[in-house]
């Protein structure tokens, strides 16, 4: 039974709390609220922090003796107390997956009831110690900080079951290739006394595994496997097709189906060795970009919403998505094995916690992996992002003398309690849970005592630090920090930029578009100057050809570096959540800015690039490029010629080279060899590559001095 639909809400108090609960309490002056959804999405709650309680009215129908009702509440954000006719059912914690309470004796005494749910969604006012596990809802230079999550924000129904209850499920791919593939299957069985019941699996049309065990009275811990005979094999889209299985778990009481609980997944491996993903074991560069959520008010989202993000990573060229220190809606991670896309998945832990969260984080963990890990698109785990304990204002870059200073202790301190204790707590609960996949602990930390290791890199060249391109240098100089790099881009102002109230121009709301929208005007102030331009549209341009050059530059770059020694890397970021100014390439509403085509181009399976030619060049000067094919095919690029044409006002010179390119593999195809010429203006480079059936072409500009 669904109980979503319109319910009725009042802010909580003491008083309510003891008088808002019951069957019989008229709450018909109170606000109306859809549910699943937001609370600040109701006028009446528009800057609420709750805690709200909101209440229902339902009819059902007493159980049988052989019956129970259950209470389904899908998504609470954040905490919970339930109440049913004014009988305490029970608490939750956790935003992201169901929480499921027991009603069969209270609905046993009546067909009407009353169902008093009280969420809260406290704001976290220490955001060096928080203490919800909300990830970038309530923490992120990409949200509007004064932003409230709170609310049921996913359905509530009524489930009904025998005596046995499938209370959790998961299904893990452990073994696939092309003769075998083997499901771990585990579930929690819930039961009302000790007995033996019959679990029923079924994957496909074609395999069938019944067991028989006896279970106690409450919960029971079960775990078996199925075998698969020549599977279909799951693959990332750029490698082979996404063949998906139905799962269907049925466990059964003297021969009567009790409960039964269906999850697609797909048959597939993943591993990962030195920072590099393999499928199946076939190696993948991973091509990728940090996703945020589809929208700040996560439960108003469409499912073709959901859906789209996935395609416009896919359309982008790219491999794999990055759920930014957040968990979302079922129908994205549906849209990524149908698509093909792997998926990075972040646990919501964003910079610094409290002490007090490390339980309820390995809690959370196991819930996490529940409700995730049958879906073969979920390539790895991560614990958490960046485990700092920073507080930076809203708009400001976190490059401050005091930050920067927290910032290094955060990374380089050998002992820290967020990156020491609580990501390897959670680390270890993700390995226990789901030993199928790799698991890392936490991003963005930089080599450190005592090991010297670290983990992926965050590196901002051309935004919060040096410039575009720097990022080759500091390559072969810190091979390590390029093994994967998870964070990089520049900002850039959206196509539609209405709620910038761009008729002000040049006297922009700075300081609002900085708090609530997430514009670093500072940062702006050294890369493309508002000052510098007379319209708001000409400045609106150049921001974003800032950014499309800079994810041009580093984007080739970390590809010629393809396996020697990265792995891959995700751009920050794709999509916004608000009306914002930030590091995406799509804006609110998905319009692409120039960094999407940019981001496109340089994602494409075979590329053709040279070394990236300084933005001016004095006459006389000798100019040396090394020209690189990238292919990452699966099959070699065979007689592939190569040319480059340097064309300057009055004159023009050209090279030409031909030879093989391996599969999945980067060629240094040439030398581009030159003594400037003495003749003011542009220096346009093209680049252009001819494979049989495979073209590519680049174009670089540079300024000749006088």
């Amino acid at each position: 039974m669904d109980l979503s639909g319109t319910w009725r809400a009042l802010p909580a108090d003491e008083e309510l709390r003891r008088t808002g609960i019951g069957l019989d309490v008229d709450d018909s002056g109170w606000e109306a609220v859809p549910i699943p959804g937001h609370w600040r999405s109701v006028p009446a709650f528009a800057n609420s922090d709750g805690p709200l309680l909101h209440r229902t009215r339902f009819e059902l129908e007493p159980p049988t003796e052989q019956q129970r009702h259950w209470l389904v509440l899908e998504g609470v954000f954040y905490q919970g107390d339930v109440w049913l006719d004014g009988a305490y059912v029970g608490d939750t914690e956790g935003y992201f997956f169901p929480h499921t309470l027991e009603i069969t004796e209270l609905a046993r005494l009546g067909r009407e009831h009353a169902l008093a749910v009280e969420v809260a969604c406290a704001p976290q006012h220490d955001k060096t110690a928080k203490r919800n596990i909300t990830g970038v809802f309530q923490h992120w230079d990409c949200m509007d900080p004064d932003w409230n999550p709170g609310g049921l924000w996913r359905p509530v129904r009524i489930d009904t079951t025998g005596p046995v209850r499938i209370r959790g499920l998961q299904v893990l791919c452990r073994e696939a290739d092309a003769a075998r593939a083997v499901l771990t299957c585990k579930a929690e069985l819930d039961s009302l006394e000790a007995r033996s019941v019959t679990v029923r699996t079924v994957v496909g049309d074609a395999t069938e595994v019944v067991v028989e065990r006896p279970i106690a009275k409450g919960a029971n811990d079960v775990t078996w496997t199925v075998t698969i005979d020549d599977p279909d094999l799951w693959w990332p889209w750029a490698l082979g097709a996404q063949p998906l299985y139905d799962v269907t778990v049925e466990v059964s009481v003297d021969g009567v189906e009790s409960h039964a609980r269906t999850v697609r997944t797909g048959l597939r491996q993943v591993a990962m060795r030195k920072w590099v993903l393999s499928v199946n074991g076939e190696r993948l560069f991973a091509k990728g970009a940090n996703l945020a959520p589809t929208r700040m008010a996560l439960g108003e989202a469409t499912p073709a919403e959901l859906r789209r993000d996935i395609e416009l990573a896919r359309d982008a060229g790219l491999d794999l998505v990055r759920m930014h220190a957040h968990i979302s809606r079922p129908e994205l991670y549906d849209a990524a094995d149908e698509l093909g896309m792997l998926v990075w998945q972040d646990f919501p832990l964003q910079w610094g916690y409290a002490r007090s969260v490390r339980k309820q984080a390995v809690r959370q963990v196991r819930k996490a992996s529940d409700l995730l890990a049958h879906h073969p698109s979920i390539a790895l785990w991560c614990g958490h992002n960046e485990p700092i304990a920073l507080d930076v204002p809203p708009g400001q870059p976190p490059d401050s003398r005091a930050v920067a200073t927290r910032f290094l202790a955060g990374q380089e301190l050998p002992l820290t309690w967020n990156r020491t204790v609580l990501d390897n707590s959670v680390k270890r609960a993700f390995e226990k849970a789901d030993d199928s996949r790799p698991v890392v602990a936490h991003s963005g930390i930089a080599p450190h005592l005592p090991q010297l290791d670290g983990t992926d890199s965050h590196l901002y060249f051309g935004w919060y630090h040096g410039e575009a391109d720097d990022l080759p240098g500091f390559a072969a100089a810190w091979p390590r920090m390029v093994r994967f790099v998870t964070e990089f881009g520049a900002q850039a102002v959206p196509e539609d930029a209405a709620f910038m109230e761009p008729a002000r121009w040049p006297d922009l709301d700075w300081e609002h578009l900085g708090r609530h929208h997430a514009l670093q005007k500072a940062v702006f102030d050294r890369r493309v100057p508002p000052d510098d331009y007379a319209t708001f549209a000409e400045w609106k341009t150049a921001t974003q050809r800032y950014q499309a050059q800079l994810l041009k530059q580093q984007i080739e770059a970390l590809r010629r570096l393809k396996y020697r020694p990265t792995g891959g890397f995700a751009m920050f970021v794709l999509n916004d959540a608000i009306p914002a100014v930030s590091w995406s390439v799509l804006g609110h509403d998905r319009a692409a800015k120039e960094g999407y085509t940019a981001l496109a181009e340089a994602c494409r399976p075979v590329i053709i690039t040279s070394d990236h030619p300084p933005a001016t060049i004095e006459p006389g000067r000798r100019l040396e490029l090394a020209v690189h094919v990238v292919n990452d095919l699966r099959h070699p690029l065979d007689g592939a010629v190569a040319t480059a044409r340097l064309h300057w006002p009055g004159g023009e010179r050209s090279w030409r080279w031909q030879g093989d390119v391996e599969a999945d593999a980067v060629a240094k195809v040439g030398t581009i060899d030159l003594e400037v010429p003495n003749a003011p203006g542009p220096l346009v480079i093209d680049l252009d590559l001819i494979a049989d059936d495979t073209t590519a072409t680049n174009r670089y500009t540079t300024h000749l001095n006088a």
